[in-house]
């Protein structure tokens, strides 16, 4: 009985496999290397955008909608939500960070936590 050759759909998934988990890893390894810089980045971000677009909205009185112009170049996986009733914005960067600003008469907009 003749073995049957190696199928080379077969070989080409098993390499594909390992060039998977070697593209994950080294993507592992950076994130972990700069996890500093980019929890900085994101918390620098998040807060800064919450301020700017709670005074957008609350002081300057325009939409939310329309405050996400302000927003910087680089700053596009910032969100924004607001919350009229309680006249704040809470901005977040996906899995790193969010703050809040909140718009408190004669102080203008502040972040949170807010002490008095």
């Amino acid at each position: 009985m003749a073995k049957s050759p190696r199928s080379p759909a077969k070989g080409r998934t098993r390499w594909g496999l390992w060039l998977l988990a070697i593209i994950a890893l080294v993507a592992g390894g950076a994130v972990w290397a700069f996890r500093a810089p980019i929890t900085g980045y994101g918390s620098t971000a998040a807060a800064y955008s919450a301020r700017v677009a709670c005074s957008c909205r609350f002081v300057a009185g325009r939409s939310l909608k329309d405050c996400t112009k302000d927003k910087l170049a680089g700053m596009e996986a910032v969100t924004l939500r607001d919350d009229p009733e309680a006249k704040s914005v809470t901005a977040r960067f996906p899995l790193v960070a969010e703050a809040t600003a909140t718009y408190r008469e004669g102080y203008g907009c502040v972040l949170e936590p807010y002490e008095s």
